[in-house]
């Protein structure tokens, strides 16, 4: 079977955006106006907002345009009673709070006009108390003409009481997530239809919260089909932490969150420096790897899944649900740096979470979700280096869909190269606390082989007088690329 991926994904690089943090305008809805928001330089509560808005994030496109960024991921932005939305009321409206649906579109218009793709988050394994259908449950009891669509266990249910059985399935327990009940055929076909009607809408495609709770089976074949009637181009990709292959063939999604990249890369980059504490228990970036060990992970992983997937992966490092790679490795900015080449650099799109271009830092939840600093306050060496490798990616074919070609993995050690065609981009990560020399034979024809240049990071690139051989000189702790 043929598989086909969006071509644009392959190009792209994602920006994830929390909306309540982002970016706060001067505009608000009419519904809105006049409201209390928590400070935005405070730490972030479970249930406190600040004010975030799609309008703030209109104002912030051309910076993201200016860092190279080509679509943006959102977290859920329909009608909700948490400042993280993943409790929807209202799939058919955009929170007021971030500006509506009117809001919505002038985003998508802007975000379009500059060339930057839109991907929402679909959260369908679940609602809220407040969704309308489960709320006529909480009213009408058995006499609500939506039992069916949702897993009633019992009477009375209790929605609030932590003391008494809730008498209905929530996603992990929780009370205040009760769980489609996707085998009705009512339930099934209103969330395909809410999946339609924001693709016509021109949304770029969807990022599918916990698909693998969903296990009815063909429900994710029928929503590929569905979605992509209308938009072939419409990028699925599903929040799987482990790997994936039994989603990825082709029938189903077009990628997965690749924790499967992030756990190996922090493990090789940071090693010892990776503090427990704020690890999520989904991916372990730990024990410390060395340079053949992270050879090994890679190789692995490249093969799970066919070539065309492996270019629609969504890569990252860490996201609004793991603590912030720069608090991860206890503040050691060269493991970022180091994760950072790593990520840029990989097959698939990578995604940075926003505020991590320029050091923002964060435990775990709600500490990751923090307001998005004010200029003063961002760490620019952090903001050039994305920059400058984000344009490199853009600038070099081989980087986007070039062949992954591990060339040496030796001690702290980790080189590979991406070939396309005659063009080879070298990548060199030495994770060391000492520099390093070390050479090796490649294994790919190259027209002139002696004439490499490195074009970013610390070190040289030399060929030997036999053509065969290249050498590379490593600072510690450090990466470069050449061409």
């Amino acid at each position: 079977m043929e598989i086909l991926t969006p071509d644009w994904v392959k190009h792209a690089v994602f920006y994830q955006i929390f909306p309540d943090r982002f970016a706060r305008s001067n505009q608000t809805h009419p519904s809105a106006a006049s409201l209390t928001f928590e400070d935005w330089e405070v730490p972030p509560t479970h249930q406190g907002y600040k004010g975030g808005d799609l309008w703030g994030a209109i104002e912030q496109l051309d910076y993201l345009q200016d860092l190279g960024i080509d679509a943006i991921y959102f977290t859920p932005i329909f009608q909700s009673a948490s400042n993280h939305r993943y409790h929807t009321h209202d799939y058919y409206q955009v929170d007021v709070l971030l500006g509506g649906n009117e809001a919505f579109r002038e985003l998508l218009q802007a975000a379009h006009q500059r060339g930057i793709k839109v991907v929402l988050d679909g959260v369908f394994n679940h609602a809220s108390r407040g969704f309308f259908f489960f709320h006529d449950i909480l009213e009408n009891g058995s006499n609500s003409p939506w039992l069916n669509w949702f897993k009633i266990q019992g009477w009375p249910l209790v929605p609030y009481d932590g003391d008494r059985p809730a008498n209905y399935v929530g996603w992990a327990d929780s009370r205040a997530l009760p769980e489609f009940n996707h085998d009705h055929p009512a339930a099934r076909e209103y969330v395909m239809q809410v999946a339609e009607y924001w693709i016509r809408q021109g949304i770029d495609g969807w990022r599918l919260d916990v698909p693998n709770c969903i296990k009815v089976e063909g429900f994710w074949q029928e929503f590929r089909d569905r979605v992509k009637a209308i938009n072939p181009d419409a990028y699925i990709v599903g929040e799987i932490w482990e790997e994936a292959t039994q989603w990825l063939d082709g029938t189903q999604f077009d990628g997965v969150m690749n924790y499967q990249f992030t756990s190996p890369t922090i493990a090789f980059t940071a090693g010892d420096r990776v503090n427990h504490k704020y690890v999520h228990e989904s991916y372990q970036p730990y024990p410390p790897l060395d340079a053949p060990s992270y050879a090994a992970k890679v190789e692995n992983l490249l093969k799970l899944y066919p070539w065309e997937i492996q270019l629609t992966q969504l890569n990252l490092l860490d996201s609004h649900d793991t603590a912030r790679l720069i608090t991860v490795v206890n503040q050691d900015r060269a493991s970022v740096e180091l994760a950072t080449l790593l990520l840029i650099t990989f097959p698939g799109a990578p995604s940075i979470y926003y505020g991590d271009e320029v050091g923002l830092g964060g435990g775990r939840d709600p500490d990751c979700r923090r307001g998005f600093p004010q200029q003063s306050d961002w760490d620019m060496e952090v903001l050039d280096y994305h920059r400058d490798l984000i344009k490199l990616r853009h600038d070099r074919p081989a980087l986007q869909t070039g062949s992954y070609q591990i060339l040496l993995a030796e001690g702290l050690v980790y080189v590979f190269a991406r070939i396309l065609d005659q063009e080879v981009a070298i990548v060199a990560v030495n994770a060391g606390t000492e520099a390093a020399t070390v050479s090796f034979t490649p294994k790919f024809d190259r027209s002139n082989p002696l004439l490499y240049q490195v074009v970013y990071g610390a070190g040289t690139v030399e060929s030997g007088q036999d053509r065969d051989r290249i050498t590379l000189d490593l600072p510690m702790r450090s990466g470069l690329i050449a061409v």
